[in-house]
């Protein structure tokens, strides 16, 4: 992350503290220059069909969208409050019970209002369990994440 402003290091140490990707045991690998990756160990509690084992959809799904929104915070000129406006997801397959889940975020295009981002999830780089594009609004204002570091 060198080379990234202040609020980008803030952004990729705080992102990972949220009470929900804490809660579910997510973590944030990497973050910065419009890029996130996170990793989602397997955990019964995240379990959607107990016959299968399989991960809820749900899960995946907030984790595409935080990871994305993670992207789009450090592929910003200046730090400011974004919201998810749409989120489009489609999945290929189940994930694989007992498997650690992947997700890599990136931005694509970002306007004077809205940015765009994609995502996907896999536990084989090259085989997704979902892919997402997403379409966030940009608000000029207070940010909700410190810009500058206590130091």
């Amino acid at each position: 992350m060198s080379g990234q402003p202040d609020y980008a290091r803030e952004i990729a140490k705080h992102m990972g503290l949220t009470p929900y990707i804490a809660g579910v045991g997510g973590e944030v690998v990497e973050v910065g220059n419009g890029r996130g990756r996170m990793r989602l160990p397997y955990s019964d509690k995240l379990i959607g069909d107990p016959d299968t084992g399989v991960v809820h959809g749900g899960v995946i799904t907030a984790f595409l969208d935080h990871c994305c929104g993670m992207a789009v915070a450090t592929g910003l000129r200046d730090p400011m409050p974004i919201a998810t406006l749409d989120l489009r997801i489609d999945y290929m397959k189940p994930a694989t019970p007992g498997a650690d889940i992947f997700f890599e975020a990136e931005v694509l295009k970002v306007t004077h209002e809205i940015a765009f981002a994609r995502a996907v999830a896999y536990h084989v780089k090259d085989d997704p369990i979902a892919i997402s594009n997403g379409t966030f609004m940009l608000t000029r204002g207070p940010v909700p994440y410190p810009t500058r570091s206590a130091s």
